[in-house]
């Protein structure tokens, strides 16, 4: 076995797929066009020279020899690829990532240290993996802002948390209980976490209490005292996200979806309501349907019958007009994940943006990779995307972040989330950057090709996680809740897992019980200049503002950096010359933005943060037709924001004006008006003032200054 010594002074197995691959990728869009047979000329050559010792067995030497190998053969338009490719991969050694000011100024904002140098910040958030610390430089892969922030901060005595959000237990039905999860709240918010929590265990409104009252006010009135503990505490320039669900079930549910009509209520939480599958088939057969509360000590039953479509509409509506609440279509969520079949594992609840469902204590511990990276010479009609390398990444990722999960362990605020994270050890690798990955391979967001490339893409990145995972429990043992017999009867196990993999895994086990997931990526796809998560680009182009030497607002106009380089390298001038690859979240066909997340999400152990963006005059009717074909397509949830719905005026330093369209289901039904905006809203953000903040991801991002909830 011959070994290499890399750069970094470590060693690795010298590889002639290595040197194909290079040659084969120097072929593409050269002069003389694409050669499959010279990668493997060039590697028996150099394999030769490595056996009879003319070589030196370092990276750098073997490079070189294969430069001058390609420069005296006949393709020396294949060598100045190769050479240019070089230098290309020596300036991200050597230097930092090319970024604007908004870019910079997140970094600087959210994630330096003390003015720590980007080399230095590297190291640290790396913790000393030269393999994650070369896919961070060579932007393929992000820790969550969490890590990126956090990672090394412990030593010098801050108390942080590696993770970005938790789900707590679910508070239960005593005052005890109720006010000691907002204290469990304000000290996770505290290190820095979101937090997920489930309502539903608490008693309807009316339901008896012995205490003075002599009746209870009801679940949905405690909301505002978890949205008042969150806005409470504040993380380093932000507050606390905050995730309140409750199941369709619960006596109370229409109350709870009408609770953010109020602008003034639960103002600092996004808020979900539990749907079942048994509901789903009453709202299409426009059936009855029995909410049932049973309280625990007295046995009091609460019954509350209701025409499921007529609530399913209410929420709808709300949807429509404030763009909450979202909507967890929890069947498709138990029943589709490696721990599907385990009785002694429960979901307690989902964090901030839904992308990660957790038991009580679990923890989002997460990393994106930025798959726009992966593709090899990018907007030319021989663009491809390196699986081989993607392959390698996933895997070197899961190493990187159970490395982070074992250095965080004992970091995380409450004994129930070190406990929890202990014995399940759950992870979150995502991804980020589809929308310019397609656009580098000439792939319309949303078209068939992109859906099946997806599907390719979800089903290899499951089964490396899961791979790796394996040899890690074979390295480290199993996460201590590991049962062998449930993991083998999961249909998700089954239907997504490679025969290989499965032996494997049925050999060693698995060192984590969740691993994939799709995050908003806020504000580290927009420090890479990338779309975030599963996201289609959300406009070509918004206007930036800035003050001019005589204090007055100057508004100048930005292209989304994807859209910059494609008009540059092809002299375009104007958006309106680019090509139908260029779909953007407002023209997007909502069904198309389904598909493609089902593409994703049938291997997506975990969810994913998705947000589908509709036009002002997108219809109630539209909002019903989206949710429906997302549970119809196994999604496990999903949420609308319509341009200039009410929800817009939120972050408003004025109040809403007149509304004056009518399209609420209610309001139709009672052939009432309800008015519209006459000019559309605009959020203003609360760190820089400026109105360019978008939503998207179950999230929001600002294009000033990077601001992001979700982070």
């Amino acid at each position: 076995m011959i070994k290499l010594e890399k750069r970094d002074g470590t060693y690795e197995v010298f590889d002639k797929n290595k040197i194909i691959n290079a040659v084969y990728k120097s072929t593409i869009n050269s002069k003389y066009g694409i050669d499959k047979n010279l990668g493997k000329k060039i590697a028996d050559k150099i394999e030769s020279m490595i056996n009879e010792n003319k070589i030196n067995l370092t990276v750098e030497d073997i490079q070189d020899n294969v430069e001058v190998l390609l420069m005296e053969s006949n393709r020396k338009d294949v060598a100045k690829n190769y050479i240019l490719y070089r230098e290309k991969r020596s300036e991200l050694r050597n230097s930092k990532w090319q970024m604007d000011e908004l870019q910079k100024s997140i970094w600087a904002n959210k994630y330096q240290y003390n003015n720590e140098s980007f080399n230095e910040w590297i190291d640290r958030v790396s913790g000393g993996n030269k393999k994650i610390a070369k896919l961070i430089r060579d932007r393929k892969f992000l820790f969550a802002g969490r890590i990126l922030a956090n990672r090394g901060l412990p030593e010098y005595g801050i108390k942080v948390t590696y993770s970005n959000c938790y789900v707590l237990s679910s508070p239960q039905d005593n005052l005890e209980s109720i006010f000691d999860t907002a204290k469990y709240l304000a000290r996770t918010f505290s290190y820095g976490g979101g937090v997920g929590i489930d309502i539903s265990n608490l008693r309807p409104r009316g339901a008896k209490v012995n205490n003075s009252a002599k009746t209870t006010t009801g679940a949905v009135s405690f909301m505002d005292l978890y949205s008042m503990a969150t806005g409470l505490i504040g993380q380093r320039g932000r507050r606390g996200a905050l995730m309140i669900s409750m199941d369709v079930n619960h006596p109370d549910i229409e109350e709870f979806i009408d609770v953010k009509t109020d602008l003034e209520k639960v103002t600092k939480a996004n808020i979900s309501v539990k749907i079942n599958d048994e509901f789903m088939k009453a709202v299409l057969n426009k059936s009855m349907y029995e909410c049932k509360f049973k309280v625990e000590g007295d046995g009091e039953e609460i019954v509350k019958e209701v025409d499921a479509y007529k609530l399913f509409m209410k929420l709808i509506t709300n949807n429509w007009d404030f763009a909450e609440p979202g909507i967890l279509f929890w069947d498709n969520i138990e029943k589709n994940h490696l721990l599907s079949e385990d009785k002694d594992f429960k979901y307690a609840g989902v964090n901030p943006c839904a992308e990660e469902p957790l038991p009580a204590g679990g923890s989002c511990l997460l990393g994106s990779i930025n798959l726009s990276e992966f593709v090899v010479a990018p907007f030319t009609e021989n663009a491809i995307f390196d699986k081989t390398k993607f392959k390698s990444c996933v895997r070197d990722c899961v190493v990187g972040l159970n490395e982070v999960l074992e250095e965080g362990l004992s970091l995380h605020p409450l004994k129930e989330q070190r406990e929890s994270v202990s014995k399940y050890r759950q992870i979150g690798l995502g991804v980020m950057g589809i929308s310019d990955m397609l656009i580098k391979l000439n792939i319309r967001y949303g078209s068939d090709e992109a859906i099946k490339l997806c599907e390719e893409l979800s089903n290899m990145m499951l089964n490396e996680a899961v791979k790796q995972s394996a040899l890690l429990a074979k390295e480290y043992g199993t996460y201590e809740k590991y049962n062998e017999k449930a993991l083998f009867k999961s249909s998700f196990f089954i239907n997504n897992i490679r025969e290989d993999v499965k032996d494997l895994v049925k050999k060693y086990g698995l060192r984590n019980s969740q691993l994939l997931t799709i995050p908003p990526t806020g504000s580290i796809s927009t420090m890479l200049g990338i779309s975030g998560g599963i996201e289609p680009m959300f406009n070509l182009s918004y206007f930036r503002k800035t003050e001019s030497l005589h204090n007055e607002d100057v508004y100048y106009k930005v292209y989304t950096p994807i859209v910059k380089e494609y008009m540059d390298i092809n002299e375009i001038a104007n958006e309106e010359d680019l090509g139908d690859i260029f779909v953007t979240a407002m023209n997007l066909k909502p069904e198309e933005r389904i598909k493609m997340q089902k593409a994703w999400q049938t291997n997506i152990d975990a969810s994913i943060s998705s947000t589908i963006n509709l036009p002002y005059e997108a219809t109630v009717e539209d909002v019903y037709n989206i949710y429906v074909s997302a549970w119809e397509n196994n999604l496990k949830g999903i949420t609308i924001y319509r341009d200039g719905c009410k929800r817009s005026g939120v972050l408003l330093n004025e109040k809403p004006k007149e509304n004056k369209k009518d399209n609420s289901y209610e309001e139709m039904e009672k052939e009432e008006n309800l008015k519209q905006e006459e000019e559309t809203e605009k959020f203003v953000c609360p760190e820089c003032g400026n109105e360019s903040i978008i939503p998207t991801g179950g999230c929001g991002i600002c294009l000033q200054c990077g601001y992001s909830k979700c982070n």
